[in-house]
């Protein structure tokens, strides 16, 4: 378990501070919702990804969340059949739905709470079963994305017509 914790570490390593500061934030809100389960932990090409499980099956997976080099994405497997009263859920996929999340805090929304909530009841019977959250180190990619966004651009004046004249051109 203490290798699994220092392979996260490292793998939040690789985004900015404040980047992998909010992931933790949610990974602490998303943890205290499964006391039972299993969390898959997934280092893919294009993004770090926490799937929250009653088995280590990753068909089995309730919801996820994702972290971009710029954004955090929380996901909802069979998320088209969610209640959304709110209309919070985006995607257009046939079952996948997805929230952008701002920071870690809008997971204590009381919208986004309701969906975490009808979420995890589909599974309660499931998730009483399993054992103490167990996390899980299901795949680490060779070859990922850049982690951190790429430094912004500056723009250099073109240089002046005069500039260009003196130079021979």
């Amino acid at each position: 378990m203490a290798e699994t914790e220092t392979q996260i570490r490292d793998f939040l390593g690789e985004y900015s501070a404040q980047i992998a500061t909010e992931f933790r934030r949610a990974r602490v809100r998303l943890r205290a919702l499964f006391p039972r389960g299993f969390e898959l932990v997934f280092n893919n090409y294009n993004a770090l990804v926490f799937a929250y499980s009653p088995t280590p099956k990753s068909s089995q997976c309730l919801l996820s969340v994702a972290r971009y080099p710029k954004w955090l994405t929380l996901f909802f497997a069979g998320g088209v059949s969610l209640p959304d009263p709110t209309a919070r859920l985006e995607g257009s996929g046939k079952a996948i739905r997805s929230v952008r999340l701002a920071s870690a805090q809008v997971l204590d929304e009381p919208d986004v709470r309701a969906l975490l909530a009808a979420a995890i009841a589909r599974m309660q019977k499931e998730l009483a079963a399993a054992p103490a959250l167990t996390t899980v180190l299901k795949g680490v990619a060779s070859k990922r994305r850049a982690r951190r966004p790429p430094p912004a651009k500056t723009q250099v004046p073109p240089a002046s017509r005069r500039a260009r004249t003196a130079r021979g051109r």
